[in-house]
């Protein structure tokens, strides 16, 4: 096995961080935890397992994860949210991972990996899919740097797991509502800066395409109940990141 770090950044993730370090301390030599000055338990909980605890200022997603990357021992990194948790599969997948490209083929500098979300209680196989590069050679790759859902970006060609990560974002509905708050005022402000404009016709329209796009065509129906909230609500946070740009730049 090659040897990984982990890194993590924190802010109050008591109710979260314990899960996630469970299910990384098999797979990862080094834990970086990067927190915000949590003023819960945080720091205590990765401190009994013997993390690598840096106290440092938020100063926005990429840079705090960036900060975090350069802080590894190890050249490889597995970056990992407080809410998530490696899934058995991608535990077994990492504990094998060598790090080597096979001779002739171009060299591989990062993975993606698919994740999946545990949401009101179920795992939704539809609509809460998707695909992060989140195992990356730290000498090749560097976090984007935006406002919000931040990704890496690698020199050379990514490979991919098929082990996932389970992502248990959203505690209830009012959690959720406010992390829609929080992320759609957080995307307004750098659409701002970027000098984004939008038509106010696109408010009412983003809601229904993207609610057909992950219930429909995406198959969310088939996630039940849950998978019908969420379909809603992510058309939710289409418009009112578009509104909230809208309020901005008419300001």
């Amino acid at each position: 096995m090659t040897p990984i770090s982990a890194v993590i950044i924190t802010f109050n993730e008591a109710a979260n961080i314990q899960r996630c370090l469970n299910s990384v301390k098999e797979v990862a030599d080094d834990i970086v935890v990067v927190d915000s000055f949590s003023t819960d338990d945080t720091v205590e909980i990765c401190k009994s397992f013997g993390c690598r605890i840096f106290l440092r200022e938020f100063k926005g997603y990429a840079d705090q994860k960036q900060f975090a990357a350069d802080q590894a021992v190890n050249d490889w990194v597995l970056s990992i949210d407080a809410d998530e948790v490696v899934s058995p599969h991608l535990r077994d997948e990492l504990q094998r991972f060598s790090g080597t490209t096979l001779p002739g083929q171009p060299p591989v500098t990062g993975y993606n990996i698919p994740f999946v979300l545990n949401y009101m209680g179920s795992i939704l196989k539809h609509c809460g899919t998707g695909m992060n590069l989140r195992l990356f050679d730290r000498r090749f790759s560097k976090f984007t740097r935006v406002p919000v859902h931040e990704s890496v970006e690698i020199t050379g060609k990514p490979g991919m797991m098929k082990g996932r990560i389970i992502h248990h974002s959203y505690r209830d509905l009012n959690h959720h509502l406010e992390k829609i708050n929080y992320y759609t005022t957080l995307a307004a402000e750098g659409n701002h800066r970027k000098r984004k404009k939008f038509n106010k016709g696109w408010v009412a329209i983003k809601f229904p395409v993207t609610f057909v796009i992950y219930y429909f065509l995406r198959l969310g129906i088939l996630d039940g109940y849950a998978g019908f909230i969420w379909s809603f609500l992510a058309g939710m946070y289409t418009s009112i990141k578009i509104a909230k740009t809208i309020e901005i730049t008419s300001a």
